[in-house]
């Protein structure tokens, strides 16, 4: 009666493969750096901008419709109503600014520029934000371009101060990381949410994602 052949030992994994493997292991999610997070702004930057020309273009054609006179000449042309701009046009904006951040960070805490830098947006708690904290978190970051904005109209009163006060104060709440022992900034703290750099195996960006659900069609 023969004896039947021992089993074959496991083959030992590579150390290359455990290397990598480990690699993947100790590599996490951190705190993003202030130049990252404004590389991921630029990139969306380019977008919003379209949709606010988009929604800006529509609602000043109503609003031309509803509230004007149309005339035949240069000379009977007319600015809109300053009613119409403060109470229709400037939420319509804000509004649209809400929803883009908010629809993105609410399905998967990234931005298609944040995609791209391995960005992404939680809360405290690592939880996706609801729309509440997508809105308290566009306020905070609001706050300190209003703050240095009016500081500027103040000081200088021109529109060009105004502006380039209003940009210093957007400067700063990336700044301020630099001295934050956590790096945080300042609509970080403010909406107690959270942006992470995340390692690239935790990151699945749009187009993977779009392209796993075309193989398991």
């Amino acid at each position: 009666m023969s004896k039947s052949s021992p089993k074959a030992a496991p083959k030992a994994k590579s150390p290359r493969k455990q290397s990598a493997h480990q690699t993947s292991a100790v590599e996490e999610a951190m705190v993003a750096k202030p130049s990252t997070r404004l590389a991921a702004i630029l990139y969306d930057g380019m977008l919003i901008l379209a949709l606010l020309f988009l929604v800006g273009t529509i609602l000043t054609v109503i609003g031309t419709l509803l509230t004007m006179e149309t005339g035949t000449q240069s000379q009977q042309a007319r600015s809109l109503p300053t009613w119409y701009q403060n109470a229709i046009m400037t939420p319509s904006f804000i509004l649209t600014l809400v929803g883009f951040y908010g629809l993105f960070w609410r399905r998967g805490g990234q931005t298609l520029g944040m995609q791209t830098w391995r960005l992404k947006t939680v809360n405290n708690s690592g939880h996706l934000l609801t729309w509440g904290q997508s809105f308290k978190r566009i306020l905070a970051a609001s706050l300190m371009p209003l703050i240095f904005g009016l500081i500027g109209s103040v000081i200088g009163g021109s529109r060009a101060i105004l502006l380039t006060s209003a940009f210093l104060g957007f400067i700063f709440n990336y700044a301020f990381c630099l001295f934050n022992r956590r790096g945080l900034a300042v609509q970080d703290m403010l909406s107690n949410t959270i942006t992470l750099k995340m390692p690239k195996t935790e990151n699945e960006g749009l187009w993977r994602v779009i392209r796993n659900r075309k193989a398991n069609k």
